[in-house]
């Protein structure tokens, strides 16, 4: 199965960036394409950011539309979302996951493979 390893979180400053990166075992049939969630504490996961493998196609969940930035390295088998001005309503474990099929779809249930997650925490 196609396995997920995060890297990047940690604490930063209100204003600040941090850039979160997450390896793919595998790019396949399987893995199409990746999404970023986040949760806070006593909230549901929410949709932050995606992007296909393929054409590159990016979707961005209002709230960080214009901070934050998905990208992907396809030799590396990697995405990245780059955090920038970032907010203390930022806060939360940030998930990376994998679905097998190209169309837009921000519901976790659509994805199959998640990371571990990893903290981010912004300080005000």
């Amino acid at each position: 199965q196609v396995q997920l390893v995060e890297s990047g979180g940690g604490l930063v400053q209100a204003g600040g960036s941090l850039r979160l990166s997450c390896a793919a075992s595998e790019r396949t049939a399987a893995n199409r394409a990746m999404g970023w969630f986040r949760q806070a504490p006593g909230k549901e996961r929410e949709f932050v950011a995606s992007i296909t493998w393929s054409a590159g196609t990016t979707s961005y969940a209002d709230s960080v539309k214009g901070r934050f930035t998905i990208s992907r390295d396809n030799l590396k088998n990697t995405v990245y979302l780059q955090m920038n001005s970032l907010k203390p309503e930022d806060t939360a474990v940030y998930y990376c996951a994998a679905k097998s099929t190209v169309f837009v779809s921000t519901t976790r249930e659509t994805y199959k493979y998640w990371g571990q997650g990893t903290q981010v925490t912004v300080s005000s």
